[in-house]
């Protein structure tokens, strides 16, 4: 089977890396440029919490990809949220009815991925690990984490089954039956994720400050109970157990307090201290996922009359600061804080 990678940085990078080093066919495509140039020219390394190695791979731009007019058959897809359509529209007549698309990304792309390619010819899947593009052909890659591939039917299918057999040269990735859970679970946890990068600090030192905790864990449970009127069951990983935060009512703090302090360690260990969005924001001058990610979280709590007032001002801070008028700060903290209590003293 032959895998072409759509978006080559961070994820698609390491993706790409490691099936390249175990002998698959593997084409990386990416639209900048001088990261493909130099990819081709001296190879692609990844320097790793355990390993750096560099490996020759091919590598190619969109344009090129769609000169050479070659049917495609496994795509991964690993760019950011708001690139998808935009990414593969441009590959729909490359695609054969046996042709499939594999989500490498966050949010819930899924069903943006099926409306133009087909839910027969998508494949959902949730990826925890943590990696930054640093330069052009050097990806930094925080370490093994989870990664799990399903249908999106909740299907235990063959191709799912040879997917995560081809992925296992990356490291331990695993088959579901509940890809969507694992999804909303990863999206609760982003709620958190993007309250760290309010604050230039690191993930574990925002997780760690008590003084904030409900506040951060109000904007999880915003999130959780969305997935719940969807009648989605979220699901744990990696030290995040969303059945810790949510439902409010039945949460023991002491054991809740006991796995986030089992999450700080292992946020502690990880190569990449500060999340993704921090560095959009701090050193990319980007966008990040937030309009993708957490704002249609929102639009579906509305419809479900669910009140999101502490997500919803997390969106609006995180807007702020692609703005540029707004400065990464505790106070960003303090304002969620100061919400959350006056909500809750209602």
């Amino acid at each position: 089977m032959k895998i072409t990678i759509i978006g080559s940085g961070a994820i698609g990078g390491v993706l790409g890396a490691y099936l390249t080093r175990g002998n698959h066919d593997v084409t990386l495509c990416d639209v900048n440029k001088e990261h493909v140039k130099q990819m081709n020219v001296a190879g692609l390394t990844i320097e790793g919490p355990d390993d750096t190695f560099t490996v020759p791979v091919q590598a190619t731009t969109p344009e090129e990809l769609l000169e050479r007019a070659k049917p495609l058959e496994a795509v991964y897809l690993c760019v950011k949220a708001h690139h998808t359509r935009e990414a593969l529209s441009p590959l729909l007549p490359l695609l054969t009815e046996n042709s499939y698309v594999v989500s490498f990304q966050n949010g819930l792309c899924e069903d943006e991925i099926a409306s133009l390619v087909g839910e027969s010819r998508t494949v959902g899947c949730f990826v925890n690990f943590s990696a930054d593009y640093l330069e052009p052909a050097k990806i930094l890659y925080g370490g093994v984490a989870s990664l799990y591939i399903g249908e999106l039917d909740g299907s235990l299918s063959p191709r799912i089954q040879s997917i995560q057999e081809t992925l296992s040269c990356w490291g331990p990735a695993q088959t579901t039956t509940n890809v969507w859970g694992y999804l909303w679970g990863k999206m609760s946890y982003a709620g958190l994720l993007y309250a760290t990068a309010l604050v230039d600090e690191t993930m574990v030192g925002v997780v760690r400050k008590i003084e904030y905790r409900d506040a951060l864990m109000e904007i999880c449970s915003e999130i959780l109970e969305v997935a719940d009127k969807e009648g989605v069951h979220p699901l744990g990983f990696d030290d995040w157990e969303p059945s810790l935060v949510f439902p409010r009512e039945s949460r023991n703090q002491s054991k809740l307090n006991a796995q986030l302090e089992q999450l700080a360690e292992r946020m502690a260990t990880n190569k990449k201290t500060k999340s993704g969005i921090w560095r959009d924001l701090a050193v990319r001058k980007r966008k990040t996922e937030v309009d993708r990610q957490l704002v249609p979280i929102i639009e579906i709590g509305k419809k479900h009359g669910i009140s999101m007032p502490l997500t919803t001002l997390l969106v609006q801070a995180i807007q702020e600061l692609e703005a540029g008028i707004r400065q990464m700060s505790w106070d960003n903290l303090t304002e969620l804080n100061n919400l959350y209590k006056m909500v809750h003293s209602q």
